[in-house]
């Protein structure tokens, strides 16, 4: 798979939440390649930020040639980003990483997305073509639900209580007795550290998306390394590059 830098069209924007934004992007060649779990890197138009924002790839319109974004405002590059406005252009690199594997149509599948960690899980959702059930979790605000609502039965946990179940996506799993072959899951630290221990304990297949900081968001810097169980070819250590390696790995082969 050909990574591919280029200057593209934004398509639309539209403010989904407090600080969280939805971008369509028009490129054929990306979109062509890409599948769910993927990232592109966004280049700022700021000669002072030269390093590239990853953002993961929440829809695909491969019929279209067109990606989504959904992104959180967290610094001056994705502010920068937020102000795009439909037919401006934008610098990407993608897709990048390594996504969610294809799965057997006879597994159930348990998705779970923590707050950031939602989008990408709806293209996941749209590529499983077997039961799945669908977990979000809130820390109050609601973005994305109704997205999900066709493509499996849609669980929701509130930290506020607001609405669903007060507590995390978990908590939501127990109280709703949900079972599954399969988890992907993607969200916070803490979150993912508790679905690997979850999926260990009940002998569940599990793929875990991770969220880091990321430099070259290409496997060169060693910037967004995690510990793993193998030693990476690249480092000689037990490290695996967040960027180049994944962001999905298998639950067991990452150290959180």
């Amino acid at each position: 798979m050909a990574k591919v830098k280029q200057t593209v069209l934004v398509k639309s924007q539209e403010q989904l939440s407090e600080g969280i934004f939805s971008m369509w992007l028009h490129t054929p060649e990306i979109a062509s390649q890409a599948h769910s779990g993927q990232f592109i890197s966004i280049y700022s138009k700021d000669g002072s930020r030269l390093l590239p924002r990853p953002i993961s790839i929440c829809e695909i319109h491969k019929s279209q040639g067109d990606i989504r974004l959904v992104y959180r405002i967290a610094g001056q590059g994705t502010r920068e980003f937020s102000s795009c406005k439909e037919w401006d252009s934008i610098t990407i690199l993608g897709p990048l990483g390594n996504g969610f594997p294809q799965l057997p149509q006879q597994k159930s599948v348990l998705l779970l997305g923590g707050g950031i960690g939602i989008p990408p899980m709806l293209q996941a959702a749209k590529e499983l073509s077997g039961e799945k059930t669908v977990v979000l979790g809130y820390r109050d605000h609601l973005f994305l639900k109704d997205a999900f609502l066709d493509l499996g039965k849609v669980y929701v946990a509130t930290e506020d209580g607001s609405e669903g179940t007060k507590g995390n996506v978990l908590d939501a799993v127990n109280e709703n007795g949900i079972k599954a072959d399969v988890i992907l899951a993607c969200g916070p630290t803490p979150m993912l550290r508790a679905v690997k221990q979850y999926a260990l304990g009940h002998q569940i297949e599990c793929y875990l998306s991770l969220e880091e900081k990321m430099a070259c968001g290409v496997g060169a810097c060693l910037a967004c390394v995690c510990q793993s169980k193998d030693v990476d070819s690249h480092s000689h250590v037990h490290n695996k590059r967040i960027c180049k390696d994944g962001p999905v790995f298998r639950a067991e082969e990452v150290e959180l």
